[in-house]
């Protein structure tokens, strides 16, 4: 005790203000960890806002590949949504007849029946999120559109790979060595036709959102004071 009470006064505490003291400093450390678990009602609010806008994406094309020709002025386009695909199907496959590509089917592609519950849970857990104001479910958050994120790129370079390079032998048009992959993002030359590959305005509509979930985990984690 007789140690306890030096080690107050050294610090410029006497023994009649120590119970203050530790009122304080108790109550100091409790601020402390409160802030370390939830998150400032800006960033709940901006998460929040992030929800909504991620919305809409359900029913707006995600991601379009254009095709662009001089014997199509007016291109081609493959719209794809987070349930189905669109746009100039017919005329894309009967293109890739002729040069030994696979057909387009929306059937081939099982993402479809996952992708809007995905977008569903981003959605799901960033309102979670900015209800609660704990800063686990951003990490989850976060953790979780990452993810997606990675397992999105890969599987759409996946299928863009397998789409331009298992090609028919026996195709009216072949060139020994010439493959028609896609583009992952941007534009690529492909015999005559310029294909160009980008988020179309749902896409956006998630992309921008989850970056913004990822910024205020920045903040949070290293720039809050």
């Amino acid at each position: 005790m007789k140690k306890i009470k030096n080690n107050f006064q050294e610090v410029g505490v006497h023994e009649h203000h120590a119970p203050n003291f530790l009122l304080s400093y108790t109550k100091w450390i409790s601020e402390q960890t409160t802030n370390m678990r939830t998150m400032k009602p800006i960033s709940r609010i901006v998460i929040f806002l992030c929800a909504m806008a991620m919305i809409p994406s359900l029913y707006m094309s995600v991601w379009q590949i254009q095709l662009e020709a001089p014997q199509y002025p007016e291109g081609l386009k493959l719209e794809l949504w987070s349930t189905k695909i669109a746009g100039d199907i017919d005329k894309i496959n009967g293109l890739n007849h002729y040069i030994g590509m696979d057909q387009i089917h929306q059937e081939n592609f099982k993402e479809f029946q996952v992708m809007s519950y995905m977008i569903w849970a981003m959605i799901g857990f960033a309102v979670l999120g900015a209800a609660t104001g704990k800063k686990i479910f951003l990490w989850i958050l976060s953790a979780y559109l990452i993810v997606c994120g990675l397992w999105g790129t890969y599987d759409f370079w996946h299928w863009e790979y397998i789409y331009g390079h298992n090609l028919n032998p026996h195709a009216a048009i072949k060139i020994p060595g010439m493959a028609y992959q896609p583009p992952l993002f941007g534009w690529k030359q492909l015999l005559n036709f310029t294909a160009g590959s980008f988020p179309d305005i749902g896409g956006w509509l998630v992309i921008g959102p989850s970056i913004m979930i990822i910024l205020i985990l920045i903040y949070e984690k290293f720039i809050r004071k």
